[in-house]
């Protein structure tokens, strides 16, 4: 007869753990991540007589999420956060010298990464497709779709960017970028974050110039052509501090004379 209480104690407490509700972190369920990066090659644009231009094929991340009915009255935002972790974006001119777009905090080591932020939302990407509020409480599934895109396309000088002289010196650029994405859920209210998942990708470009050549004869796309696919990680990283707050990485970026005998000299500095 001794044995009945802790048997109805035993059992109760098994009731009481089926009975409580999920938190969000428990609840919530990605249901497909896709990434890609466009096969298309990077296009190259001659026509103007100041500047080079090139479009480089989109990365693209979505995915589909689930969460449940949220019986506490709070709010989440899910969606894409990502940060730069190394830029090399070197445009050379001859025996000149050339000219680099730096990050200086992540150049010289003293950051991991850096934010992509639109400058805008932080920490988000974007606050149109990438981003989805839900408001507890809520009675009924709430099933949603975030996605984002991302591509460059910049103009480079045909002339030395610290002559007064336009005279066509370019003879090539070499760009290699590689990002970490996340996607994140934030409790809007705590400051809670969630990692749900992880894509890291890279983009390389080199195109090579004459610039003796007539405009729209003078540049030429070389390796690699097509684009690394991104990784979808099986294990989720951490997102380090400066991926999260300003600056950005356009408002961080300076653009540099690295002449081939001589000091640097900053052409552009830092918006921020």
């Amino acid at each position: 007869m001794s044995c009945w209480p802790l048997v109805w104690i035993v059992m109760g407490c098994i009731q009481s753990i089926r009975c409580k509700p999920k938190s969000f972190r428990e609840s919530i369920v990605v249901l497909e991540v896709n990434s890609s990066i466009d096969s298309n090659p990077t296009s190259i644009d001659e026509s103007s007589s100041v500047v080079l231009r090139y479009r480089t094929p989109h990365f693209r991340a979505s995915a589909r999420v689930l969460v449940p009915p949220v019986a506490a009255k709070e709010s989440w935002t899910i969606g894409w956060i990502q940060a730069c972790n190394h830029m090399e974006f070197h445009n050379k001119y001859g025996a000149r010298g050339m000219s680099s777009w730096e990050l200086p905090d992540l150049r010289d080591g003293k950051i991991k990464a850096i934010s992509d932020s639109d400058g805008v939302n932080y920490p988000w990407y974007g606050n149109t497709t990438e981003t989805c509020t839900v408001v507890g409480p809520t009675k009924k599934d709430t099933k949603f779709t975030v996605s984002m895109n991302d591509n460059f396309y910049p103009s480079v000088t045909w002339g030395v960017p610290v002559s007064d002289s336009n005279v066509p010196m370019l003879s090539s650029i070499w760009r290699d970028q590689s990002f970490i994405t996340w996607l994140v859920a934030i409790n809007q209210a705590s400051g809670e974050i969630l990692v749900l998942q992880t894509v890291r990708w890279r983009m390389r470009l080199q195109i090579e110039v004459d610039s003796d050549k007539p405009l729209g004869q003078r540049a030429k796309l070389r390796e690699p052509i097509a684009q690394e696919q991104p990784q979808v990680l099986s294990k989720n990283e951490p997102i380090p501090p400066n991926a999260m707050i300003k600056p950005n990485a356009n408002d961080a970026q300076v653009l540099m004379w690295r002449p081939r005998t001589g000091d640097a000299v900053v052409v552009i500095p830092p918006k921020q």
